[in-house]
């Protein structure tokens, strides 16, 4: 079982679920859960082999990985919390995960935040993966995810983002992070599938306008999509809700009680 924490408010039955990105922790939503708690119930997880859930996953690096298996994990999480259907705010990498339950169990998702979506990988995004292929075996995996971060959040209204992140990422064991690296091998058909498939719920696409390597392709998915709209929060990168946790949060929320 993934470790998790729930924040609950006696005036509300809305479960909001956050979901962090590929080597972060529910650490990084720092900024949002103050604000979200005042509105809804609130229940963090750290994904498996991340922050606290390491110790719990000690034992199972024999499992295999795939998007399935890591969703199936936050469902037995909603299953022994008794919820039985929840928002959901993902970042990154999160946002896939949210997009499989989206795909496995339709029901038990109200709405998607999707935060910094990852729909589809560019030309730059795939050379990024298959350098990191080339040289995950050889060079130290922490190069490799600070090369990641630097590109993925260029310029200097990223940098606590980035810091965040890396900072984040020593907390892997380098086995951890080879098992989520080979996840993107899965990625390329798994979004190809999620664009194919509209799914009728209700989503925000919430981006940073310096989000360089993934807005564009939300721009056109949103669009295709009949519930989705995109939001663009000026001044932000990839991490939008630590680049503009206000902006972050006031648009959220705002769209999550309008449902």
């Amino acid at each position: 079982m993934l470790h998790y924490s729930t924040y609950t408010n006696s005036k509300s039955k809305p479960w909001v679920t956050f979901v962090h990105g590929a080597g972060g922790s529910s650490s990084i939503w720092f900024k949002q859960i103050r604000e979200f708690s005042k509105h809804f119930n609130v229940l963090m997880v750290d994904l498996r082999g991340h922050g606290k859930s390491k110790r719990s996953f000690l034992n199972a690096f024999k499992k295999k990985y795939t998007f399935t298996s890591l969703a199936q994990d936050i469902v037995d999480v909603l299953d022994k919390e008794k919820i039985n259907s929840s928002h959901f705010v993902g970042i990154s990498l999160g946002t896939i995960l949210i997009r499989q339950i989206a795909e496995t169990y339709p029901k038990r998702i109200k709405s998607m935040v999707m935060a910094g979506a990852i729909m589809k990988l560019n030309v730059r995004s795939q050379i990024l993966m298959r350098f990191g292929n080339l040289f995950k075996s050889i060079v130290p995996y922490l190069w490799i995810y600070r090369l990641f971060a630097y590109i993925i959040m260029p310029k200097k209204n990223h940098k606590e983002s980035r810091l965040l992140f890396v900072r984040e990422a020593k907390k892997l064991y380098k086995k951890e992070f080879m098992r989520w690296y080979k996840l993107t091998s899965d990625l390329n058909p798994l979004l190809k599938l999620f664009r194919q498939i509209d799914i009728k719920i209700p989503t925000l696409y919430l981006m940073g306008r310096e989000d360089y390597m993934f807005l564009p392709s939300i721009k056109q998915i949103s669009k295709s999509q009949k519930l989705s709209q995109l939001s663009v929060v000026e001044n932000s990168g990839h991490v939008v809700n630590v680049d503009q946790p206000i902006e972050f949060n006031n648009r959220a929320i705002s769209f999550i009680r309008s449902l």
